[in-house]
């Protein structure tokens, strides 16, 4: 068992449904499933900023409409959007320039994603992406396995692109449960060789539909084994869905953590979690 502290750390107001979080040079951006921006939060100064991801952007839009942004990373100046990938509409990968938050090109990934349904023998609506790493060579994909099939998957993705061309690895995990529920893959980043990763329990076997919040954990997976070195249970409340690392020390590894309160409110939690290291 690691020890840990997690505290709220402030509060944004504008930002409602937070799923994803990266931090850089003490700013925060910022994605909400149910939006169509990518929010720049100045730490500092306590300005928020809305950088637009489609033409005409909106926010708290209906769940049958929304594209569902659910992963975000950075990588060599540009920042890398997607959708979750469990409807139709929720397929497209957005790419910014990191310095202008300019749309660079927005992709249609639906090859991909009903490649990567199809090599995991997913039943339809299981994909569900909630997390992704990109290392300059490879794609990991994080599918929540809160659907009929329960399979926590990361998808490593390697190829020229991820239109055509591409070769995918599966590997499946088993995740711990809380009051028989069994935790499920909400986001992933990549520290040195090491991806940290959420999970959150939730009584529902929908992507779709939300369920009663059982608590989140935060796990560790050796990259190079592609086995999980340990799980911690971090809250027995709170839907986590974004992870963004902080800072470390010889003895600690420090995370900002966002939740998804699931409601309209425009208002997200940023928290702060402070692991010690084994």
């Amino acid at each position: 068992m690691h020890k840990f502290t997690l505290e709220i750390l402030f509060q944004i107001i504008g930002i409602g449904s937070a799923s994803g979080l990266i931090f850089k040079d003490n700013q925060l951006y910022i994605i909400g499933d149910n939006s169509n921006y990518l929010y720049e939060y100045a730490i500092g100064a306590q300005e928020l900023k809305r950088h637009p991801l489609r033409e005409n952007p909106s926010e708290n839009i209906p769940k049958a409409n929304k594209p569902d942004f659910e992963a975000v990373t950075e990588y060599d100046g540009k920042i890398y959007v997607f959708g979750s990938g469990s409807t139709e509409n929720r397929n497209k990968m957005v790419t910014l320039d990191s310095s202008s938050k300019e749309i660079i090109a927005t992709t249609d990934l639906s090859d991909l994603n009903l490649a990567m349904q199809s090599f995991a023998g997913l039943p339809p609506n299981d994909l569900n992406i909630e997390g992704a790493i990109y290392n300059g060579a490879e794609w990991f994909f994080f599918n929540r396995g809160n659907g009929v099939s329960g399979k926590n998957i990361v998808f490593t993705v390697q190829g020229k692109n991820l239109t055509e061309e591409f070769n995918i690895i599966s590997t499946e995990f088993k995740l711990p449960k809380i009051k028989g529920i069994r935790s499920s893959f909400t986001d992933a980043i990549l520290v040195k060789k090491k991806i940290y990763f959420l999970a959150t329990a939730e009584n529902t076997t929908s992507t779709y539909n939300d369920g009663e919040v059982l608590g989140s954990f935060i796990g560790c997976i050796d990259l190079e084994k592609m086995k999980i070195d340990f799980t911690q249970k971090i809250t027995d409340t709170l839907k986590l869905e974004g992870l963004t690392f902080y800072g470390e020390t010889d003895k600690e590894i420090t995370f900002l953590l966002c939740e998804d309160n699931d409601t309209s409110e425009l208002k997200t939690a940023v928290h702060k979690l402070v692991l010690t290291k084994k």
